[in-house]
């Protein structure tokens, strides 16, 4: 014998809903999910510049692209993890020079920093700028050089900590123009700078972001770039290079690595959706309000910085005579 049940409105639209969500589940639990690493805290350079794209990258890719910071023992806790994730191009790094400058840095590391990793995509250019507490009395590159050489150890300089790219960017200046000053080491670049404005050290060589906006700060006098170009953002700003160190050079990429083995295809697949995103001019406004140069290239343009990256900065720990064990 077979029963009828009544249908009320109320049972029908229930039945309704779960029929939805059904048809829900599937398609949500099918959508990929992408993790980019920071292997800093909230608030680093590669943090803002990570959650500055991350939606609009998932939607050029359809997927849902999450920012997972992994901090520790200057960014190789986070670098460690993407080396070994399954290399589907599932799992990136976001990652700078401060990932090549630790394969020297460490005498120890359970990943190769350039072995181990496949470029994806290069987001651009983050600059430096040499600075220096206005007391010190100097109008250039070419005059500080002179007034530490006159004074050997009498000066100091600030850094966001040993081993830092600040910090590595001022040792490989020095020991190029053949200077002695004296390292003191804060927590951060924002300390190394405020170091300098409140004239407790003399210099510091902090990302343009840093201190871009002590442009007109009677506490502190920008003296130069230290890229091999001029920045976009101080276009008035001569270069060390041009301005009373020939040949110095120090500034740091930003970009997306995958973990080796990830198939050419997908890298390049996830390089040509980066490379749309960057092509969004809201993209580039924030970048540069981020002290960023957005970059774009091809998966093979990267791969190929990124061998002569590891190169230069092998040079330049290798001039500071920095280690960490």
């Amino acid at each position: 014998m077979q029963m009828s049940i009544p249908l009320t409105r109320r049972s029908l639209a229930a039945a309704a809903a779960w029929l939805a969500l059904g048809a829900a589940l599937p398609a949500r639990a099918q959508q990929r999910v992408i993790r980019i690493v920071v292997p800093f805290g909230t608030g680093a350079v590669q943090d803002t510049v990570a959650r500055a794209f991350n939606n609009e990258l998932g939607a050029a890719l359809n997927a849902a692209v999450i920012v997972e910071n992994r901090a520790g023992a200057g960014g190789t806790v986070g670098a460690a993890l993407v080396a070994k994730a399954p290399p589907d191009g599932n799992t990136l790094v976001l990652a700078a020079a401060s990932h090549h400058i630790a394969g020297f840095l460490y005498s120890k590391l359970p990943y190769e920093p350039l072995k181990d990793f496949v470029g994806v995509a290069n987001l651009g250019n983050a600059g430096y700028v040499l600075a220096v507490a206005s007391d010190l009395d100097v109008a250039n590159t070419a005059d500080f050089i002179k007034r530490v050489k006159a004074n050997p150890g009498k000066y100091n300089y600030a850094s966001a900590g040993n081993g830092s790219a600040t910090h590595l960017a001022m040792a490989s200046f020095l020991a190029r123009a053949g200077l002695e000053m004296t390292h003191i080491p804060t927590k951060s670049t924002g300390e190394a700078v405020n170091e300098v404005l409140a004239g407790r050290v003399q210099a510091v060589i902090s990302s343009s972001v840093g201190v871009m906006g002590f442009q007109n700060d009677p506490r502190m006098k920008l003296l130069a770039s230290t890229g091999q170009a001029r920045s976009q953002f101080l276009p008035t700003l001569p270069t060390v290079a041009e301005s009373g160190l020939p040949g110095y050079a120090f500034d740091s990429w930003i970009g997306l690595l995958a973990p080796a083995g990830t198939p050419k295809a997908e890298v390049e697949r996830l390089n040509a959706a980066t490379n749309k995103v960057l092509a969004d001019p809201a993209i580039q406004e924030r970048f540069k309000r981020l002290g960023v140069e957005p970059r774009s290239q091809n998966a093979e343009e990267f791969q190929k910085l990124l061998r002569a990256d590891w190169d230069a900065m092998g040079a330049v720990v290798k001039a500071s005579g920095a280690k960490v064990d």
